[in-house]
C-alpha cells in the first residue's frame, strides 16, 4: 500500500548515499533495527527482488529515484513512506519477521510497483476511486517478481548452498494466488470483469488491495505474463495532477496519454478498459 508522511523521523542507515541514473541501478540503502539479519544478507534478497521484478523490462518514467530505502517497522502495514525531504529517495517500509526472505521479497515487490508506478514523491498521497488499479497492479508485480526470483533462487541462490529455498518461495507465491484464485472465484471475476466491477464497484473502490484487489490482480499477473510491454507501462502511471482521485474512465483515458507521451504500448490501460468497464 502507498503511504504517507508529513514530518521526517531520524533514521540509522546502512549505506552511504550515492547517485543512480534508474530505478534498477538505484543505491539500496537499510534504515531501522534489523536485529540478527546482517544489512548485506537483506540487500541482497532485495537486490534479488528488484532484478526479479525489472529484468528485461524499460524504465520510462521520468519520475524515478535515485536511490532506495527500505526500512523495517515491527508493526503496521508495509507502505511508501512520503517525505518531504530527501526528493531523491524513495522510502518503503515492511514488517516482516527474522529472516523471513519469502515475505521480504513479497513485500518489497509490491513498493516497488508503487515506486514503479510514480508514487513515491511526497506528493503521491493515495486515495480516490481508482486507486485501487494501482494497488493491484503493485500486487499482481510482486507475484510476478516472486516466480522469476525463486526460479533462480533454486539455479543460483545469494547464499551458497541455498538452492533449496527456491522451493520455498514459489510454495510461498503458490499459497498466495491459490487464495486469491479463491477469492476470484467467490467475487465472480472468473464469471466476467465487467460484471464483477458492476457489481461490487463500490465496494472495489473503496477496498484498496484487500480482498477485491487480490482478486483482481491474477488477472494483471496475466497480462504481465504475456508481454513485458504491459510492466513498462507502469510508469506512465500517475503523471497527471489528479492522480487516482478521478473516476476509471478517465483514469484509464489519462494513463493511455501518459503511455504516448513517454512512448510506451498503451497495450495495458486498453485492455483493462475492455475487461473493466466493456458491456
Amino acid at each position: 500500500m502507498a503511504g504517507s508522511a508529513t514530518t521526517h523521523l531520524s533514521r540509522r542507515s546502512f549505506a552511504q548515499q550515492t547517485s543512480a541514473s534508474d530505478l534498477m541501478s538505484a543505491p539500496i540503502e537499510l534504515a531501522g533495527d534489523w536485529g540478527r539479519m546482517s544489512p548485506r544478507a537483506v540487500k541482497l534478497v532485495v537486490g534479488r527482488m528488484r532484478q526479479a521484478c525489472l529484468d528485461g523490462v524499460r524504465l520510462v518514467s521520468d519520475r524515478q529515484p535515485q536511490r532506495i530505502r527500505v526500512e523495517l517497522h515491527n508493526s503496521g502495514s508495509p507502505a511508501i513512506w512520503l517525505h518531504p525531504e530527501e526528493s531523491d529517495l524513495a522510502w518503503i517500509i515492511v514488517n516482516i519477521g527474522e529472516r523471513d526472505w519469502s515475505k521480504l521479497a513479497y513485500q518489497f515487490g509490491h513498493e516497488l510497483g508503487h515506486v514503479m508506478a510514480n508514487s513515491w514523491q511526497v506528493d503521491a498521497k493515495p486515495g480516490g476511486p481508482s486507486q485501487w488499479l494501482e494497488e493491484t497492479m503493485a500486487e499482481a508485480l510482486s507475484l510476478y517478481g516472486l516466480g522469476r526470483l525463486a526460479t533462480r533462487w533454486r539455479v543460483s541462490p545469494p547464499f551458497a548452498g541455498d538452492n533449496r529455498f527456491g522451493d520455498a518461495l514459489a510454495s510461498y507465491r503458490e499459497d498466495t494466488i491459490r487464495r486469491y484464485e479463491t477469492l476470484a472465484e467467490q467475487q465472480g471475476v472468473t464469471q466476467g470483469a465487467a460484471s464483477w466491477f458492476a457489481n461490487h464497484r463500490r465496494d472495489i473502490e473503496a477496498s484498496g488491495v484487500d480482498p477485491y484487489g487480490q482478486a483482481f490482480s491474477l488477472t494483471i499477473l496475466a497480462e504481465y505474463e504475456r508481454a513485458a510491454e504491459n510492466i513498462e507501462a507502469l510508469g506512465a502511471l500517475n503523471r497527471w495532477s489528479q492522480r487516482a482521485n478521478i473516476q476509471i474512465k478517465e483514469y484509464l483515458s489519462l494513463w493511455e496519454k501518459s503511455c504516448a507521451d513517454l512512448q510506451v504500448s498503451s497495450a495495458l490501460p486498453t485492455r483493462l478498459r475492455e475487461l473493466v468497464l466493456s458491456p
